[in-house]
């Protein structure tokens, strides 16, 4: 099954986009725990997808698709034609640098990574796609 979102990118869709994840996921048992966890991952990259690419444009669009197959990890899709920042070649700084720099940012690409599986980046029709991929387990009955 495929779910798709289309969203203009100003802060105040975050929570449409929020709730598109949980119903979509909740549709396919998914456990409440990795719905909760997939969704701070999703908002992180979705809220600096706007901030960073598109500086809060709401005419920027973008859009969020979700693949959902049984026995196979959740696929999530956020495709775009903004500037590209690959996550995968951010030279993370050590979190004690962070606390002691009193540096902001940098820990949303930490936690990212840390809650999805597989993250890339792919060229499909002229837009970036980047790609997360989280294998869940379904909420026991």
């Amino acid at each position: 099954m495929i779910y798709k979102q289309k969203v203009g990118c100003k802060l105040e869709n975050l929570k449409t986009l929020r709730d598109f994840i949980r119903e979509s996921l909740g549709r396919h048992g998914v456990h409440e725990l990795h719905i909760s966890e997939i969704v701070l991952a999703l908002d992180e990259m979705c809220s600096n997808l706007m901030i960073h690419a598109h500086h809060c444009n709401p005419l920027d669009l973008f859009e969020l698709h979700i693949t959902v197959e049984n026995g196979k990890p959740i696929v999530f899709e956020i495709i775009d034609d903004g500037t590209v920042f690959d996550i995968n070649k951010f030279d993370e700084p050590a979190l004690g640098n962070l606390v002691h720099d009193k540096r902001k940012g940098g820990l949303g690409i930490r936690l990212v990574k840390s809650i999805m599986d597989k993250i890339e980046y792919i060229q499909r029709d002229g837009a970036t796609v980047c790609r997360l991929e989280k294998l869940v387990r379904k909420a026991v009955a």
